[in-house]
């Protein structure tokens, strides 16, 4: 973990804030806990983030909920409390912004070969966009490949380095070989949304109208398990012991996050989340997800055993995640992507 800056001068009164969760991106809100605050005091109540002024949306005599604000600075910051004569700090690591002016609807993908990001840029189901797909580099520079895929949803690499995107257009999935050569793999997919390989190589694809097709070597299909349906898209990963997990987000603010075993049998998982999107998981086996807990919104992390639940990064809008191979985690937003220090490795397949 970075070491944090030197902090602005303080009143040497200065008392200890706790911030949840640790990490977060521009727009996300954070709760700060402290002790013997007092926000109608003569004084007046500031709250920065940063060195910004954050947005309070609510504040009692122990907590304070504040938004981080669009300007703040990246990396670990300063959180400042002053209210009553009191001064209160505490730390947080924001997200760094990589590119805008995208539109994802799943998980980003790292290339293998050289830590690059594959994003997307949706757009409508059935809507004809010149530019579907994007590399970033390690180094920020955001390429437009030219491989024409229509509506490109879920992205992933197999085995052996090659991406592969689903085409909810036309139910397919797709090889994209060199940005710019596309090679049909399988069709009659229905919606196709999520794709994950498993340890073995094999490659499985989510219909969003609730089917889990597997698909062959030699582009043949077959149903291998039956879910609920999606109101946006089905997000799968296949986690260290084996299993699949799906989520299919709904209207309500109890979704589940299926487990399905090798056999094709679907099992609850985890229940409680609201709207749960793209998941990754971490080398402990530990389970993250786009999605709302309890009324807050970001990427939570469920224990391994489904038996726990806590919001790890807060931000608004999020649709997706990967980990790369140097502890970062990529979350991408409907529009944009960000960069977080979290010092995680998730796993990738070799």
């Amino acid at each position: 973990m970075k070491v944090f800056g030197r902090r602005r001068q303080m009143d040497s009164e200065a008392r200890t804030a706790s911030v949840s969760p640790s990490f977060a991106i521009p727009g996300g809100e954070v709760l700060i806990e402290l002790e013997g605050l007092d926000i109608g005091t003569p004084s007046g109540f500031h709250c920065t983030i940063g060195g910004q002024t954050a947005g309070v949306t609510g504040a009692s005599s122990t907590r304070i909920l504040a938004t981080v604000p669009e300007n703040s600075d990246s990396g670990p910051v300063e959180v400042e409390i002053k209210a009553g004569g009191k001064e209160f700090a505490g730390k947080l690591v924001v997200g760094k912004r990589l590119a805008g002016d995208l539109h994802q609807v799943a998980n980003p993908a790292v290339d293998p070969k050289d830590g690059s990001v594959i994003l997307t840029r949706s757009g409508t189901r059935g809507q004809e966009l010149p530019v579907t797909l994007f590399r970033l580099d390690a180094e920020g520079f955001l390429t437009e490949m030219s491989a024409p895929v229509m509506n490109p949803t879920g992205v992933a690499f197999d085995p052996h380095g090659r991406l592969v995107v689903t085409n909810r257009a036309d139910g397919e999935v797709v090889q994209v070989n060199n940005d710019s050569e596309v090679v049909p793999l399988a069709g009659d997919l229905g919606i196709a949304t999520g794709l994950a390989f498993d340890s073995k190589g094999e490659l499985f694809v989510g219909d969003r109208g609730g089917t889990v097709f597997r698909v062959g070597a030699l582009g043949n299909t077959e149903t291998w398990a039956v879910l609920e349906p999606s109101v946006s898209a089905y997000h799968m990963a296949f986690g260290p012991n084996g299993s699949l997990y799906v989520s299919a987000p709904g209207l309500c603010s109890h979704d589940l996050v299926y487990k399905v075993d090798e056999e094709g049998a679907v099992d609850r998982f985890f229940k409680g989340l609201g709207r749960p999107q793209g998941l990754a998981f971490d080398e402990d086996g530990n389970l993250f997800c786009a999605a709302c807990l309890k009324g807050r919104h970001g990427i939570v992390k469920i224990s391994y055993d489904g038996e726990s639940a806590e919001l790890f990064l807060a931000g608004m809008g999020l649709v997706g995640l990967c980990f790369t191979r140097t502890g970062e985690m990529i979350a991408a937003t409907n529009d944009a992507v960000f960069s977080v220090d979290v010092g995680i490795e998730g796993i990738l397949l070799d």
